[in-house]
């Protein structure tokens, strides 16, 4: 069973990277930051789907794949948050506005937020996580009213290690919109939530048989978030993972994210648990 939709690269050339010049550059945590880019020709036409990523050239050092984070409804500015890691991501982080990067996608399966309407929608992300996950927030927020109860739970290894901290602020203030965030470790001034995210879960309203979840975080935090939307009674095909973690050339040929049957690059990399669950499980894949 297909989990969701698929949206191929725009373009008539989708192996022939375009050339984007960063606008923008914010740093969101000691190591990661935010892209803000726009076209170098300045014409160019771009969509994409919450849950896709593009392969990111830093021209004379590499390639990788990263998830698109902004507002699908709004695909341009186009906007990568990044975490300096490698080689490739480091010297992606390290541009300045003027900068130039090239671009190929979008590629990849995507959050399935219209299949979820008429449903509860609960989000769960751990660190990195909330970057792949901002663009579905961003469609649920403009469709408020196609969804039922929605809930956002985050968690992060301490308060500085929080992406997008002022947009928090800004989602915590609606009212149609329940968003909790919680630390491994606090810092004397936090007045939040301690503990994993899996704690906040039992707290959150939703029907489980009407409920879609979208997870994105760590491996060992997927595993537990989706055992607890399980025990919760949320149907395995209702329960959405990101694979995104796994993924290095984007096309398939280094084989870096073969699990069992699947290449994550290139039909995921967001599957439904009922779809990949008995390769997700074992860790020594």
């Amino acid at each position: 069973m297909a989990s969701n939709s698929r949206q191929f690269a725009v373009g008539a050339e989708p192996m022939l990277p375009r050339v984007f010049r960063v606008e923008k550059r914010v740093k969101e945590t000691a190591d990661t930051f935010t892209l803000t880019m726009m076209p170098l020709a300045g014409d160019e036409d771009f969509a994409f789907a919450p849950g896709q990523f593009n392969m990111l050239t830093a021209f004379g050092v590499g390639e990788v794949p990263i998830s698109i984070s902004g507002d699908p409804a709004a695909p341009l500015p186009l906007v990568h948050t990044i975490r300096a890691v490698g080689a490739v991501t480091k010297a992606l982080c390290g541009l300045r506005k003027g900068g130039q990067i090239g671009v190929r996608g979008p590629f990849g399966t995507s959050w399935p937020v219209s299949r979820a309407e008429g449903n509860d929608v609960i989000i769960v992300a751990g660190g990195l996580g909330l970057a792949p996950l901002r663009p579905a927030i961003y469609h649920v927020m403009n469709n408020r009213t196609a969804y039922g109860n929605v809930e956002v739970i985050y968690g992060a290894r301490t308060p500085y290690d929080m992406l997008y901290q002022q947009e928090l602020m800004i989602w915590r203030g609606r009212f149609d919109l329940r968003v909790r965030v919680t630390v491994d470790s606090a810092t004397p001034e936090w007045r939040s939530n301690v503990g994993v995210v899996t704690n906040i879960i039992p707290r959150a309203r939703f029907d489980p048989y009407h409920t879609t979840a979208l997870v994105c975080g760590p491996g060992v935090m997927m595993r537990y978030v989706v055992q607890e939307f399980l025990k919760r009674g949320v149907k395995e095909e209702n329960i959405f993972i990101s694979m995104e973690r796994a993924m290095k050339c984007g096309i398939g040929f280094c084989g870096h994210c073969q699990l069992g049957p699947h290449f994550i690059c290139k039909d995921g990399p967001v599957y439904s648990y009922a779809l990949i669950k008995d390769w997700f499980e074992k860790r020594e894949v």
